[in-house]
């Protein structure tokens, strides 16, 4: 978004170099949009520069400059970014009239250059409405997200989470440990077993590299791309080597998934219905089958099979190292939660050095430490954008057809109307009182960190036992503490940039064995 402002602003001294054709034809544009939607009674908003729109008003990280500008013009803002209008929803009750009664309406998705590049424009996440997305988010619910399926897994976290836990306890007497570092080696670790059969070490050269395509994929996946906002200046991501570095780290993937694919295949070629048996929980099995299954009326073809792995590894591991990584900071500068669900966990445990997935359900105090830690830093604060299939009229405004709109639940999680003292990290509201009842599965609007409706994330119930397993055996193995005698109240907590808002800074702590 900055682009577009910084572009404009370098561009001042040289506008005589455009053609004075391109200008008169862009007012030309600007003014048949205008025309176009007049006849809307549209929602209020902040005055727009021609071109820019809003995107000068957008001050900071998007979901606290939403937030702001939602102060001043209401919960229900129309903003254009550049020529892109957007609707952003900043309270529960429009939230559940966009997802919940007006869902067939609003179940699509803008389509994102660089997104649509990266996946094929054929995943889940980002692919528009409409029956290809139906037919593979089926696959995914019940072949691929299933509870049973989940529970398929166990074993895969349990094992994965107690080598975090040696590997812990091995740097912990002379080192900090970088648990940013930690996190998104244990979910990438478990994401690759659990989707590809196999996990690729760090400490290999395929190992480093994959995790540098990964971030380099969820980078290119959250950039800004005024190529979006302003599709006449497309051309700039030329200049600044976005498109470039788009090209380059799709091919790559492709290479490697490529390899993961076919190795696969000449595995369960040459050991047959063994392989079979032993490999049938692994996803990219499971969407090899559907490639030769036509008994389900729908199959998939090569590049829909490395979408849905795409999906898999951007869902499953950026998004839930994030919450790991706010969910230790809150406890790091609040001792005494910190103290009462480390007492809970040890309990449970008794004195078991590692905590097993059937102990979890037992811990409702780490489970309300979960839910506020995902009220006040939900990993994607702003959800994936939707996009209006057809007008629609939401609290008495006309919404036009082909709306970007934005769920900003970052807001929606800290409005003083739905929260007392919003700001607080207080995980016994989710135990007693109005609030105790609140799940995460898209039913309670004031809490919808994972979405809700047709566009709601199907891996809830995998992303939530990787965390609540993970973090149950942190807080049962060690006691933590900020390196150098600081305290809680000295921890930095300001955020990164991206789709999935991790810290600024990674985590850095200190681990003393309780064991």
């Amino acid at each position: 978004m900055n682009q577009a402002v910084q572009w404009l602003e370098q561009q001042t001294h040289s506008i005589l170099l455009y053609p004075l054709l391109f200008i008169l034809s862009l007012f030309v544009v600007i003014s048949l949009k205008t025309s176009k939607v007049s006849k809307y009674r549209l929602p209020p908003s902040p005055t727009k520069l021609p071109l820019i729109g809003n995107l000068h008003q957008l001050h900071g990280l998007p979901h606290h400059a939403f937030l702001s500008l939602a102060k001043k013009h209401g919960p229900l803002m129309w903003l254009h970014l550049g020529l892109a209008p957007t609707l952003v929803v900043s309270s529960a009750n429009i939230a559940q009239d966009v997802m919940k009664t007006y869902d067939h309406v609003f179940s699509s998705r803008p389509q994102l250059t660089f997104p649509k590049r990266l996946t094929y424009g054929k995943d889940i996440a980002f692919a528009p409405y409409g029956e290809y997305w139906r037919q593979v988010r089926k696959i995914c619910v019940l072949q691929l997200l299933s509870a049973k399926k989940v529970q398929s897994f166990r074993s895969i976290r349990e094992e994965e989470i107690a080598i975090v836990v040696e590997k812990i306890k091995e740097s912990s007497s002379s080192n900090s440990v970088n648990l940013s570092e930690m996190f998104a080696s244990l979910l990438t670790s478990i994401t690759c077993r659990v989707a590809l059969g196999r996990k690729y070490n760090e400490e290999e050269g395929a190992g480093r590299k994959f995790k540098e395509m990964l971030k380099e994929f969820a980078y290119l996946l959250a950039v800004s791309n005024v190529g979006d906002l302003i599709p006449s200046l497309a051309w700039l991501n030329n200049l600044n080597g976005l498109s470039a570095r788009v090209e380059k780290n799709f091919k790559e993937l492709d290479s490697f998934l490529n390899e993961v694919i076919d190795e696969r295949i000449e595995k369960n070629t040459t050991l047959g219905a063994v392989a079979g048996a032993e490999t049938a929980a692994y996803f990219v099995d499971v969407l090899l089958g559907n490639e030769n299954d036509s008994t389900l009326g729908f199959s998939l073809a090569r590049e829909d099979t490395k979408a849905i792995i795409l999906d898999m590894f951007g869902a499953g591991t950026d998004t839930s190292s994030v919450l790991l990584e706010w969910t230790m900071s809150e406890l790091l500068r609040h001792p005494k939660i910190m103290e009462q669900v480390q007492t809970e966990v040890r309990d449970i445990a008794r004195g078991r050095q590692i905590v097993k997935e059937a102990d979890i359900e037992q811990m409702q105090y780490l489970k309300s430490v979960v839910k506020e830690t995902l009220r006040l830093h939900p990993p994607v604060p702003l959800l994936v954008p939707r996009e209006s299939m057809e007008d629609a009229k939401i609290q008495g405004y006309d919404i036009p057809a082909k709306t970007t709109v934005v769920i900003n639940v970052f807001a929606i999680g800290r409005d003083p109307m739905l929260w007392d003292d919003p700001d607080k990290f207080c995980p016994e509201r989710f135990l007693n009182g109005s609030c105790a009842k609140i799940d995460l599965k898209g039913q309670d609007f004031q809490l919808i960190p994972f979405g809700a409706g047709r566009r709601g994330c199907p891996g809830i119930l995998f992303a939530l036992a990787v965390n609540e397993l993970a973090l149950a055996n942190l807080l049962n193995g060690f006691d933590w503490a900020l390196p150098d005698g600081l305290n809680g109240g000295d921890l930095d907590m300001h955020e990164a940039s991206g789709i999935a808002i991790h810290r600024k800074n990674d985590l850095l702590l200190t681990a003393k064995p309780h064991y």
